[in-house]
């Protein structure tokens, strides 16, 4: 605190995963390994869809940028929350936290966007293939991409204003590995229920948009496909499937925590760690592990690079 006429918060103290030392050091390890392999894997996919020329198609394009998106998102508070695990009190300063929730909402919200277009992408090559590629051209794919960032840009700016001019005099115990906004808002010293009813909107608004957007799609594509009884529908249903299940574990999450009223609660410390730390590692795992164009192409680019 800095000591004056006001108290002023300076740092926020944050509480993860407690237990002996034996378990944090469980839980370093366990983390570690986590975020490697999310981070790696996502990376990989990145690099898989740029150096191979095949899979230079809206697709493949839209999920790299998802993928890029996601390893962003298992950046932006996983090591800190891994070096805390050895550490006596895990503190972070106010620019610190403040910074952490405005790149959650960033990420998160654009990643809901890619989402969205990834779900037209789907759209356009199952209900009109004819078209696919005119209408799915590069300058359009690029625009949804730079679209998505703008929107998480705009999203995290407007819920950034409702708390980063908040008095913050104490207390400052964070129950989370991160600065989520729900629990810091709750930290000010003042009044804050309107300011909550606004957050609670703003999140709303833009998630209620991207799911009722999403349903469309897919219930649009799901009623095509089922006309489509044929044998060649096999890999598109597998595509699907796995666009949906990445939905579903990134909303789910998401509904809980910003439902009303805000709570701090353990279940919402469980739910930050999985779509912060789990949610990620689903993208390389849900969308590659039967996809054998992508499997195909990172084993050329491990010969290329055996080679080298």
């Amino acid at each position: 605190m800095e000591q004056g006429n006001n108290s002023r918060v300076t740092e926020f103290v944050l509480h993860s995963l407690s237990g002996p030392r034996q378990l944090q050091l469980f839980y370093f390890a366990f983390f570690t390994l986590f975020y490697l392999s999310t981070l790696l894997g996502n990376l990989l996919i990145v690099l898989t869809v740029l150096s191979e020329p095949a899979l230079h198609t809206p697709m493949y394009f839209l999920l790299s940028n998802l993928s890029f998106i996601d390893a962003c998102v298992c950046t932006f508070a996983t090591p800190k929350m891994i070096v805390d695990f050895l550490m006596e009190r895990n503190t972070i300063s106010f620019e610190g936290c403040m910074a952490q929730i405005s790149f959650l909402h960033v990420f998160v919200g654009g990643e809901m966007m890619l989402l969205v277009s990834m779900a037209y992408d789907r759209y356009v090559a199952i209900c009109r293939p004819l078209h696919y590629t005119t209408i799915m051209s590069i300058r359009k794919c690029t625009g949804f991409v730079v679209g998505s960032w703008f929107i998480g840009f705009l999203h995290s700016v407007s819920q950034l204003v409702f708390i980063v001019n908040l008095p913050f005099c104490g207390p400052n115990n964070v129950d989370s590995f991160f600065c989520d906004l729900p629990l810091v808002i709750k930290l000010a010293c003042t009044d804050t229920y309107i300011l909550e009813i606004l957050i609670r909107l703003n999140s709303d608004i833009l998630g209620l948009c991207c799911f009722v957007l999403l349903f469309m799609s897919y219930t649009v594509i799901l009623v095509t496909m089922r006309r489509r009884s044929s044998s060649g529908m096999a890999k598109t249903r597998a595509t699907l499937t796995a666009h949906i299940t990445v939905v579903i574990l990134l909303f789910g999450p998401s509904v809980f925590i910003y439902a009303w009223p805000f709570h701090n609660s353990t279940g919402d410390k469980i739910l930050s760690i999985f779509y912060t730390v789990f949610t990620p590692l689903l993208n390389p795992l849900i969308y590659t592990l039967r996809n054998k164009e992508v499997i195909s192409a990172m084993q050329k680019l491990r010969r290329r690079k055996a080679s080298s």
